[in-house]
């Protein structure tokens, strides 16, 4: 029994205040957190940083919101990885980040498309390719992050994906490309978002208009794809050989670290 006469610590209550208030929010910014607390924002960060510290929460490089941990949160179900995937890919991003001057997104699937989780682009070097944010949804016909995750999944994944993206007057020559783009990605290890495919899924027009080029690759737990992860730059900056010279085996070695950190916890 916790008897009445013992003072409580009350930095340790201010601490737990602000743990519950990420908690409920799921998601919180520093001046969300000052707003509702009424706390110094000094005050708050040296909060912040003691609590990320301890592994209990994590800052999201997005857009620099705070999360709960979910790594060593067992009330998230095993089978949902998006959460801890996020939590684990943002140091990964943020390495990546210092060795590749382009930004870069980590997209999970969805039924009709892949959705950004989280992406270093706040802190990108070179900021002619903005990406983001958190939340949105990406083709995966007309993407190379959607196109990484397309051609690494299992057939019969593939297959529901494509029916539900195919439009009702799909040519047979237009299955046929979509075929042979993704065997071709199935062969080389790693997607492009060329050549274009005439399906007019989300993404189609802004990927054909923006002068953007992307490299993409799966991120694998077990042998199994989960995610897909990408480095776009302006074309005009940029040759694609050239990025795939001096930039696909550091985004492979990031999918790989990430997947490894991944499966280490699902194992």
């Amino acid at each position: 029994m916790i008897t009445s006469k013992v003072k409580s610590v009350r930095a340790l209550e201010r601490g737990l205040d602000v743990l519950n208030e990420i908690q409920q929010r799921r998601a919180a910014s520093l001046n969300e957190l000052h707003l509702a607390l009424g706390l110094p924002k000094a005050t708050l960060l040296r909060m912040l940083v003691t609590l990320a510290s301890r592994g209990l929460i994590w800052q999201r490089l997005a857009d620099g919101a705070y999360l709960a941990s979910m790594i060593r949160d067992a009330r998230v179900p095993r089978g949902d990885v998006s959460a801890r995937l996020a939590e684990i890919a943002s140091a990964e991003l943020a390495a990546l980040s210092s060795r590749v001057a382009w930004p870069s997104v980590l997209a999970v699937p969805r039924l009709d498309h892949v959705e950004i989780v989280e992406t270093n682009s706040s802190i990108a070097r070179l900021d002619a390719a903005t990406l983001g944010p958190v939340g949105t949804k990406l083709s995966y016909i007309h993407t190379a992050t959607g196109r990484a995750y397309l051609a690494a999944c299992d057939p019969s994944e593939r297959a529901s994906i494509i029916e539900r993206l195919r439009p009702d007057d799909a040519t047979p020559a237009s299955i046929r490309q979509l075929d042979a783009i993704i065997s071709e990605i199935e062969a080389r290890g790693w997607s492009c978002r060329a050549p274009a495919h005439p399906w007019p899924d989300r993404s189609r027009v802004d990927v054909v208009r923006d002068g953007r080029r992307s490299i993409a690759v799966a991120v694998r737990v077990h042998a199994t794809p989960v995610a897909a992860i990408n480095i776009t730059w302006p074309g005009r900056r940029m040759a694609m050989q050239d990025a795939v010279r001096r930039h696909l085996p550091t985004l492979r070695e990031t999918a790989r670290i990430i997947g490894a950190r991944l499966e280490a916890m699902t194992a």
